[in-house]
């Protein structure tokens, strides 16, 4: 009964230590969800910015060049 009782109490330390750990690490994934998240938005705001300062520049292909300061 001594064995069954030390290995009883083994597996319940294994499994309160992988509770545990399962926790720590759920934890983290929340974090670098919402590091995620925030980074998406801004990518998106960005994209945004590029298009709306696209559109509102002439674009520069229907411009002619100036010439080479060597001529």
């Amino acid at each position: 009964m001594n064995t069954i009782e030390h290995r009883l109490m083994e597996l319940e330390a294994k499994v309160a230590f992988q509770d545990e750990t399962i926790e720590i690490l759920n934890d983290e994934i929340k974090v670098h969800q919402q590091q995620m998240a925030k980074i998406k938005r801004q990518t998106e705001l960005l994209a945004e910015k590029l298009k709306e300062s696209q559109s509102s520049q002439p674009m520069m292909s229907n411009m002619p060049e100036p010439p080479p300061p060597h001529y």
